[in-house]
């Protein structure tokens, strides 16, 4: 697996063609999307393009330029989201953070300094921002629906990280930094405005529906003391 984005210009078909994909993989073409404009850290959008969103990864390709193009595998995607806050980003966009596997101060350094040379290697931010804005939420389950087409394996000294088993300090410590009791009715387990590659989320949801339990069953030892201290005549 390629580690963050790359350049991209295998193309098959006559005018601006379609991307090569690995067929030997069984990586299979999901969502065609035209009139897209891809924005890379904080450089300029690019000439809209046509984004390609496959099984394994999301690819695009300028509509002007044959050669350029653009990749990046699902797995190297840390994070995805719809932005729709102008002070985030002037258009609405779906917004994505990508994984370079190199160190992230120095990653964060060069995205922050705009200059017209792009090192791929150093971003971590695209910003993809199709012609209609409307078309944003279907585009964002599809990317969601690829990811989860795409676990983050787990490696032998990794596997740890992902334990659902929690101590009792773990869930000692988790209940105590949350302060409001209301948060779990009033929170929604699932997240609709963006989508964290990985087991952590999941995991938390695990955790809190086990602190719910205990607190069911705090509730039901207090109601039998009460009713133990004042039997019925």
């Amino acid at each position: 697996m390629a580690i963050g984005i790359r350049l991209f210009s295998e193309r098959v078909g006559e005018g601006a063609g379609q991307p090569v994909l690995d067929a030997d993989n069984a990586e299979e073409l999901i969502h065609v999307q035209p009139g897209v404009s891809i924005v890379l850290a904080n450089h300029p959008p690019q000439s809209p393009g046509t984004l390609y969103i496959s099984s394994k990864k999301i690819v695009w390709l300028s509509d002007v330029e044959r050669e350029k193009g653009y990749a990046v595998d699902f797995l190297s995607l840390s994070l995805h989201a719809v932005s729709r806050d102008p002070e985030a980003y002037p258009s609405p966009c779906i917004y994505a953070q990508i994984e370079t596997g190199t160190d992230e101060e120095e990653s964060e350094d060069s995205d922050s300094e705009s200059t017209d040379i792009l090192d791929l290697s150093k971003i971590t931010e695209m910003r993809l921002i199709p012609s209609d804005p409307n078309q944003l939420d279907q585009l964002f389950e599809i990317f969601c629906e690829c990811a989860e087409l795409n676990p983050e394996p787990i490696e032998g000294g990794e596997e740890e990280d992902h334990n659902w088993i929690f101590s009792a300090d773990q869930l000692g410590n988790d209940v105590a930094e949350i302060e409001d009791p209301d948060w779990f009715t009033s929170q929604n387990l699932t997240n609709t405005i963006g989508h964290s590659n990985g087991d952590h989320d999941l995991a938390r949801s695990v955790l809190e529906l086990q602190i719910n339990d205990q607190r069911f069953e705090d509730a039901e030892e207090m109601e039998h003391d009460v009713n133990s201290k004042n039997p019925n005549p």
